[in-house]
């Protein structure tokens, strides 16, 4: 058990409040899947084109021009960008344009119902007892804060967005820069020993630590195996955490 004075709880969300399998086993597939489809269904939709803007920089070109310009027709043209998208999910490659498109290919699968975002059995629970209790509750993941609030509006526990105060993406700074989690407790409008940080990387809490928040490891089912001598407390689930006000 763990007892904390924290006023904010900011939580991480693979390995924390869902598991990691739910993200490559569901939703990365999902885009993979069904990318051919919605480019060319969507081709002409202007969050389409200013996505497929930045994924040419993603990709290294100046322009989009630049990237398809062997392409003549336009269904040539979707064809390349199905194939950026692929290659950049390949690599495993953190891009703003790749993000973009994921979220959009998502968005259409989370509201027709495809997909519903998986939680631990405690997380709703909880999140709503921290609620009633007070506390400010945000989430701060790799993932797109487009991403994040379609995840938590369309879980198997239903929406939890109204419960939810903040989202925060690598936009703020690396989850293992210490500065973003200072960024952070500034947007919270708290002294960062006031919010408790909930991550199941370690390099994540040595960051958040530095920057004065407290900290927790979160011990899930599927997680990587983390190393003895880390030095965080550990929970395995969120009933693990008893605020004391």
């Amino acid at each position: 058990m763990l007892e904390t004075n924290a006023r904010g709880i900011l939580l991480d969300i693979e390995g924390t409040t869902s598991s990691i399998s739910f993200v490559y086993d569901a939703m990365f597939p999902f885009v993979r899947e069904h990318a051919e489809t919605y480019i060319s269904s969507h081709w002409s939709d202007e969050a389409v084109q200013a996505a497929v803007g930045l994924l040419a920089g993603d990709l290294g070109y100046d322009s989009v021009d630049a990237w398809l310009k062997d392409c003549a027709a336009d269904s040539e043209k979707q064809e390349c960008v199905v194939s950026g998208i692929i290659g950049l999910m390949d690599a495993d490659v953190k891009a703003t344009g790749l993000k973009q498109i994921q979220g959009l290919i998502w968005k259409e699968g989370f509201h027709s119902g495809e997909l519903v975002a998986h939680l631990y059995e405690d997380v709703a629970d909880s999140i709503r007892q921290w609620n009633m209790l007070d506390k400010d509750v945000r989430i701060y993941s790799s993932g797109s804060v487009q991403a994040q609030k379609l995840f938590f509006g369309h879980t198997v526990a239903g929406s939890l967005l109204g419960m939810l105060n903040g989202h925060y993406d690598t936009t703020t700074g690396a989850k293992q820069d210490s500065d973003s989690y200072r960024e952070i407790a500034n947007s919270y409008g708290l002294d960062p020993g006031e919010i408790l940080f909930v991550s199941d990387v370690v390099g994540e809490l040595v960051a958040a630590k530095s920057a004065g928040l407290q900290v927790v490891l979160s011990i899930r089912p599927g997680n990587k195996p983390v190393e003895s001598g880390h030095g965080f407390a550990e929970i395995t689930s969120f009933g693990d955490i008893s605020c004391l006000n």
